[in-house]
């Protein structure tokens, strides 16, 4: 099965494209799983939804590489989805900080350090593998771009700070670093939207 048919052979930038976010979904996909299974089988659960909140990722990368090169109205309408997923995950965030709130997590400091080392690394990876289309209109790729974006800020200041601060008396800086990562989705979510609607020609 040629994941790549529907992109044009005069275009190698975009299947270049397509290539890394399929490799970047199923890689994804991959690990999440062997986390989410592991931290079922050892009782972790913050360790849990940390993988589970990587499925916006599996999906993000996966509908990218699915709706690239299928006209520009395609495109547009994906982009559109992207921002939607971005948004989601910005309210999903708000949600978990104030369950947190409600009811304090007991600490796991390996299943912490674990999740903040590999965010910190998948940001980086994420951001080179997407380096080269950064100065692209379309506003699909520019959708892929601004979440990769996010992941390394985001996961840059968590894996600085959020050990620190979830094993200190005060969680004041692990819920200021919550909605921080939520006002990074909802602002991408924001110039996605608003790059898709305004496009109207061929990119």
């Amino acid at each position: 099965m040629d994941l790549l048919a529907h992109i044009a052979a005069d275009d190698p930038l975009g299947r270049r494209f397509a290539r890394r976010m399929w490799a970047l979904a199923i890689g994804i996909f991959v690990f999440a799983g062997a986390q989410v299974l592991y931290a079922q089988m050892n009782g972790l659960p913050q360790l849990r939804r940390d993988g589970l909140d990587w499925g916006y990722d599996v999906v993000f990368y996966a509908m990218a590489a699915v709706l690239y090169g299928r006209g520009d109205r395609a495109e547009r309408a994906g982009a559109l989805v992207l921002g939607a997923v971005m948004a989601l995950a910005g309210f999903d965030t708000l949600l978990d900080l104030v369950l947190k709130i409600r009811e304090p997590r007991a600490i796991e400091p390996l299943a912490l350090g674990f999740s903040a080392a590999t965010a910190a690394l998948s940001g980086f990876i994420f951001l080179g593998l997407l380096l080269p289309f950064r100065e692209s209109r379309n506003p699909l790729v520019k959708a892929t771009w601004l979440s990769a974006r996010n992941s390394l800020l985001s996961s840059v200041a968590y894996a600085s700070v959020t050990l620190v601060a979830r094993l200190a008396t005060s969680r004041t800086v692990e819920y200021g670093l919550d909605i921080f990562a939520a006002a990074l989705s909802f602002q991408a979510a924001y110039i996605i939207f608003r790059d898709a609607l305004r496009q109207r020609g061929p990119t």
